[in-house]
C-alpha cells in the first residue's frame, strides 16, 4: 500500500490527537478506521487510477478521502473556495473525470462530469496505476499553471520520523505548503489545527484554545497579525515557531515580529509548487539568509537565478511549456545573493523593477515603507517611463487622512538616508483595497 507508513503511524497512535476542526478534536483511530471506510467508499463509486477534484478545506473527511484516494491511485487535483471562479476552467485543464466536494457540514457528493483524458502526462500516471497531484499556481504573476505529480515521490520525505507538533493548517488546501503541512503533522503524530477563518484574531484564538506551538504562514500574514495587534487579546505562549514561505519576506516585518516574540523561533521556509518543499535554516531568526537543501534535492545558481533538481519535482506542467533546462534543473526564476551556504532570496527576475539600467526589487522598498508610521500595507510595482525605461509605482494603503500630496512630500523624507534615489517612488497612489490575494501573498498586478 502507498501509505501503509502512514496508516501503520495512525495505529500506533490511535488515541493521541489527530485534528482538531469546528472545536472538535478527532484521534488518531478516528482517522485510520475514517481512511479504510472512505477507501472501500471510493472503490464502489470510483474507477481505479481516475483524476479526481477534492473541493475541500481542511476537514476530518476531507483528510481521509485525499488519503484514500493516494491509496486508490487516482491523479488528486484539490480546489478550494479561494478558486471558485475558476473551477470549470481548473477541471477542464485538469481533464477531470469526478468531482469530489466536502460540503462545510462535512457531506460528501461524488459527480461525473464525462470529461475525456488525452494529456499524455496524465494518461501515463493512468497505465502505471501511481497516484498523482495537480496543484495550480496563484498567478499572482499571469496566468495560473497546473503542476502535475508522481504522488509516491513527494510522500518519499515523510516516511523519515521527524518531531510532530500541534500546527495550525494555515496554508490552504490546494497549495504545496498546505499538503506538506498535513502530510507532515500526521506522519510524526502531531496534530492538525484548522481555523474557520484565516483571520489574525481566529488563527490568535486557536493558537490559545489548543496550545499550538507551530504556525506556517506568510509574510503578509505576519504583518497583518502585527498591524491587527489582536496578539494582545490572546496567550500565545505556546507558540514556539512560526515558518514563513511563498514570498519574499520585507526585513521590517521580520525584525518587528522578533522584537515582540523573541521566545519564538522564525524560519524561512523555500518551496514551490514544480518541486515540493525543501528542507531549510535560516542563519537566525533575524535573518533573511537561508539554507536550503536536504536529502533528494540540489541546488545551484545561474546567472544570480537559484535552479533546483529535485526527486519530487514535478512531471511537467498540464497547459505550458517545461520549465527545466536540458539537463533537468528547475528554472525558479528567483534572483538570489550568496554568502557561503546560504542565499537571500531578492525577488523575481520577472517582478525587479529596471530604472534607467539600475535593478530594483518591490521587497526592499516595500520593507523600507511599511517602516512609515500609518502605512497598513503597499505594493511596489514597475510603469513604463519614456526617459528610465520604468519608473518606481508605490500603490499605498494608508490608517491617516493624509493627502496623496502630504504623503507622497512625507514619504520622500522619510526614505532619505534608507533608499538610493532611483529606488524612491516616483508615483504613488493611494488605495482602500487590500493587496494580497486568499492565498495571503502579496498581489502586485492591479
Amino acid at each position: 500500500m502507498v501509505i501503509d507508513f502512514l496508516l501503520k503511524g495512525f495505529a500506533a497512535n490511535k488515541d493521541k490527537e489527530a485534528i482538531i476542526w469546528q472545536d472538535q478534536s478527532f484521534n488518531y483511530g478516528w482517522i485510520l478506521a475514517s481512511t479504510k471506510a472512505k477507501l472501500t467508499f471510493l472503490q464502489e463509486r470510483l474507477k481505479p487510477n481516475s483524476v479526481v477534484t477534492l473541493e475541500a478545506d481542511f476537514s476530518p473527511n476531507a483528510v481521509a478521502i485525499l488519503l484514500a484516494l493516494i491509496e486508490c491511485g487516482c491523479i488528486i487535483v484539490p480546489l478550494t473556495d479561494s478558486v471558485t471562479h475558476k473551477k470549470t476552467e481548473f477541471r477542464q485543464i485538469a481533464e477531470v473525470e469526478f468531482v469530489i466536494t466536502v460540503a462545510t457540514n462535512d457531506e460528501i457528493v461524488i459527480e461525473h462530469t464525462g470529461i475525456k483524458v488525452e494529456h499524455e502526462f496524465l494518461l501515463h500516471l493512468k497505465t502505471e496505476k501511481r497516484p498523482g497531484l495537480v496543484l495550480f499556481s496563484s498567478g499572482s504573476t499571469g496566468k495560473s499553471k497546473a503542476a502535475l505529480h508522481d504522488f509516491v515521490p513527494l510522500l518519499e520525505k515523510f516516511k523519515v520520523p521527524r518531531h510532530g507538533m500541534r500546527t495550525i493548517s494555515f496554508l490552504l488546501f490546494d497549495h504545496i505548503g498546505g499538503v506538506n503541512t498535513l502530510l507532515y503533522t500526521l506522519s510524526n503524530g502531531g496534530c492538525v489545527v484548522t481555523v474557520n477563518e484565516r483571520s489574525p484574531e481566529e488563527v490568535c484564538r486557536s493558537i490559545e484554545k489548543y496550545h499550538v506551538a507551530t504556525l506556517p504562514t506568510s509574510p503578509t500574514f505576519i504583518n497583518l497579525l502585527l498591524l491587527s495587534e489582536a496578539y494582545k487579546l490572546f496567550d500565545l505562549s505556546s507558540l514556539t515557531l512560526v515558518t514563513y514561505g511563498t514570498e519574499v519576506m520585507p526585513e521590517s516585518t521580520l525584525l518587528r515580529f522578533n522584537q515582540l516574540f523573541p521566545n519564538v523561533r522564525l524560519l524561512q521556509t523555500y518551496g514551490l509548487s514544480e518541486i515540493g518543499i525543501m528542507r531549510s535554516k535560516s542563519k537566525s531568526s533575524e535573518s533573511l539568509w537561508v539554507k536550503i537543501g536536504g536529502e533528494g534535492f540540489e541546488t545551484r545558481i545561474v546567472n544570480n537565478i537559484l535552479e533546483i533538481k529535485a526527486n519530487s519535482a514535478m512531471m511537467g506542467y498540464l497547459n505550458a511549456p517545461s520549465p527545466f533546462t536540458a539537463d533537468g534543473w528547475f528554472h525558479t526564476g528567483d534572483v538570489v545573493e550568496v554568502d557561503g551556504e546560504y542565499m537571500k532570496i531578492l525577488g523575481r527576475k520577472s517582478e525587479m523593477i529596471n530604472v534607467g539600467g539600475e535593478k530594483v526589487y518591490p521587497a526592499e522598498i516595500e520593507s523600507v515603507l511599511q517602516l512609515m508610521d500609518g502605512v497598513e500595507d503597499v505594493a511596489i510595482s514597475a510603469e513604463r517611463n519614456p526617459i528610465t525605461g520604468n519608473l518606481v509605482k508605490a500603490r499605498v494603503k494608508l490608517k491617516t487622512e493624509e493627502t496623496i500630496g502630504e504623503f507622497r512630500k512625507r514619504m520622500r523624507e522619510f526614505c532619505k538616508g534608507k533608499l538610493e534615489g532611483f529606488k524612491v517612488p516616483q508615483k504613488v497612489v493611494l488605495v482602500d483595497t487590500t493587496m494580497y490575494g486568499e492565498r495571503f501573498k502579496k498581489m502586485r498586478k492591479e
